[in-house]
């Protein structure tokens, strides 16, 4: 065999032969692709909105004083970067006008939900950073600007990263987690995975612990789980919004105790 596959190669063109030598070092590189049922994905969603809330519960009801749940707490946003770059990444998502959609639920329930954010306080400046849900509105527009393509679209993607992740909540690391979440969605290699781990583990500068890498064997995990979670339009945004001013009045009621 090994014969006949010398022979084979000195018959080919160098071109040729030089092609599938890079296939070959492509394929190597290559890893699992990551495919997910709607009812899945969903699935993953609420469990992240149920970290969330219980995070939130922790941090502003009872000042993080729960240390187990603010760990679990940390797994809410990988969780909720993931399902957003998943649903980018599907192969109509460009065609389907689906990066419009979401930056206009994210504006509008993003809109609803800075009142509640600002009213809750331990913001810089009484304002400052934005909430995660301008964190995820950069994060789309981005990947929808690398999505296009063009000289011009990826300067402006890394305007939009470099200004927008000063702005927002979990900054550049979250940003980059999302954007690398997207690129690994869309063709799994090696790179967009470690950038992905890496930008996961970076969130160590705000979170001041690695509990984010914990979503992970989530993910991974996610593929083989038979979840059959029913979607709810519109669900995830009007919760946000509605579960911030839930927790301000009652923060407010209990500081009239």
């Amino acid at each position: 065999m090994d014969a006949l596959r010398v022979a084979r190669d000195q018959e080919l063109p160098v071109s040729h032969r030089a092609s599938e030598s890079l296939v070959t070092v492509r394929s190597a590189f290559a890893l699992p692709p990551i495919r997910l049922t709607d009812g899945v994905v969903e699935g993953l969603k609420w469990l992240a909105l149920v970290l969330m809330t219980l995070d939130h519960v922790d941090k502003y009801l009872l000042r993080e004083g729960v240390r187990p749940v603010f760990a679990m707490g940390r797994l809410a946003f990988p969780l909720f970067g993931f399902v957003l770059a998943f649903n980018l990444a599907r192969p109509d998502a460009l065609e389907r006008g689906l990066y419009k959609r979401v930056l206009a639920r994210l504006a509008l329930a993003g809109a609803f939900s800075e009142i509640p954010f600002i009213g809750l306080g331990g913001l810089a400046w009484g304002w400052y950073p934005l909430d995660i849900l301008v964190t995820l509105m950069v994060a789309t527009s981005i990947i929808w600007l690398l999505e296009i393509g063009g000289g011009w679209r990826l300067a402006l993607a890394l305007v939009l990263f470099l200004v927008g992740g000063a702005l927002v909540e979990f900054w550049w690391p979250g940003i980059a987690l999302c954007v690398a979440a997207w690129s690994y969605c869309r063709n799994p290699r090696a790179l967009a995975l470690g950038l992905w781990i890496a930008a996961t583990a970076s969130l160590y500068l705000i979170n001041r612990n690695l509990w984010a890498l914990a979503a992970f064997p989530l993910i991974f995990y996610a593929p083989h789980a038979h979840w059959r979670v029913p979607r709810i339009r519109w669900a995830f945004y009007g919760y946000y919004p509605a579960h911030l001013a839930a927790l301000w009045g009652i923060s407010l009621g209990l500081a009239k105790q």
